[in-house]
């Protein structure tokens, strides 16, 4: 059997889907070792990523000049006015175009095409390539933005004709397929699509990260350390979190005394955030590091670790830092909408709480810190939802469509 992958981040460091695109390839590897695995791998700036890790027969790396002329940004200050169609972003697909249409598609048996980012670039250069015929368009996140749970974009006439154009992409595909069933669900109904979105949740493997790099990691300095890493985006609520863990110290001097709470975050609120919490010794907020950091400060210097889904009302994405946790059987909490992808996960009602209801997380919160202080049990609040037969199951589904 032959497989291609035609991929637009492998990164290792700044984003979630360089991780989860290359676990999908090593848990590919992994379901078919005798297969014939192939990369395409193109990118528009060049980075060290590590490529030798990933266990394929060959990759080929593209980078794409996507500065856009200065005729085609001068015409399209008046074109995406009058035709609802961007001149700019067209061009940038265009680059992405040339190298795929070059693809002999015909001599893989299945053939892959993952998103990276907001713009879909990549998925959007295949319109009208016939490289869709056999071709599994695997979204990371909605498109347009618009569509994108907790976005501020407001829709316009420029979103929709984005939509009629991913639309005659997703028709002409074989199979479609996102990492969540909410979003497989909401993206089948959104492009009108007659097939049926499939579900291949994110996987996390090890094997393909260099994670020696640990100079930056900060060792813990309580009995119970709690964590998060990640960005403040699409109305992750971190707030209510924060306030739910400083009553718990103000009321019980045990915890104070025997616990730390520290963030590794960016994006928009962290400066009223150190402001807000500027007075409470027990919480650091830091800068956020590289990946092989970031992962040995959450695998061995954190006993809680904490996720926080898009919001305020629904999740319809799975966050990428799920396997990962999962992998190391960690005790997590997520905070979470009302309706979200992790309460339908989740197992545990330990590990999961309303992002709204800070009296919730708090009880949530006491009750794993109570279980660190006394028990370093591991702790597998997915069930087998990550495991490789799931995985399998789920890819077999995609490929016998």
């Amino acid at each position: 059997m032959k497989f291609l992958v035609i991929a637009q981040d492998l990164r290792i460091v700044g984003t979630s889907e360089g991780i989860v695109s290359r676990s999908f390839i090593a848990k590919l590897r992994r379901i078919y070792p005798t297969a014939i695995i192939d990369v395409v791998y193109i990118i528009h700036t060049d980075t060290d990523d590590q490529l030798h890790l990933l266990p394929v027969d060959k990759i080929e790396k593209y980078i794409v000049n996507t500065k856009i002329p200065f005729n085609t940004i001068l015409i399209n200050r008046f074109y995406w006015r009058l035709f609802h169609v961007s001149l700019n972003e067209r061009y940038v697909q265009k680059q992405y175009a040339k190298i795929i249409a070059e693809i002999d598609y015909t001599a893989y048996d299945h053939i892959f095409i993952r998103s990276a980012g907001i713009d879909h670039e990549m998925i959007l250069a295949t319109h009208n390539l016939p490289i869709l015929q056999k071709a599994n368009i695997i979204f990371h996140d909605p498109y347009p933005l618009s569509w994108y749970v907790g976005s501020k974009t407001d829709f316009s006439n420029l979103e929709l004709f984005r939509l009629k154009r991913m639309m005659e992409v997703v028709s002409e595909a074989k199979t479609c397929s996102s990492s969540a069933q909410y979003m497989s669900h909401d993206l089948q109904h959104l492009y009108a699509s007659k097939k049926k979105f499939y579900t291949l949740a994110h996987q996390f493997d090890a094997s393909v990260f260099d994670l020696s790099d640990i100079t930056q990691s900060r060792k813990k300095t309580k009995k119970v350390a709690i964590s998060y890493h990640g960005a403040l985006m699409f109305g992750r609520n971190v707030e209510n979190l924060l306030l739910a863990y400083e009553n718990l110290i103000n009321e019980n001097p045990k915890y104070k005394e025997q616990t730390e709470f520290v963030l590794r975050i960016k994006g928009d609120g962290v400066k009223k955030l150190n402001d807000q919490f500027k007075n409470i010794s027990n919480i650091k907020i830091l800068d956020m590091f590289n990946f092989s950091n970031s992962s040995h400060e959450q695998i061995y210097e954190s006993d809680i670790v904490i996720i926080l889904e898009n919001g305020p009302l629904y999740c319809n994405i799975l966050v990428g830092k799920a396997p990962f946790l999962a992998a190391y059987e960690k005790p997590l909490l997520s905070i979470s909408p009302e309706k979200s992808e992790l309460k339908d996960i989740i197992t545990d009602e330990r590990c999961i709480a309303n992002m709204h209801d800070v009296k919730e997380i708090k009880e949530k919160l006491k009750l794993l810190i109570d279980n660190r202080m006394i028990s370093n049990e591991k702790f597998q609040p997915f069930g087998d939802y990550f495991s490789d037969n799931n995985f399998k199951k789920q890819l077999d589904q995609v490929l016998k469509a």
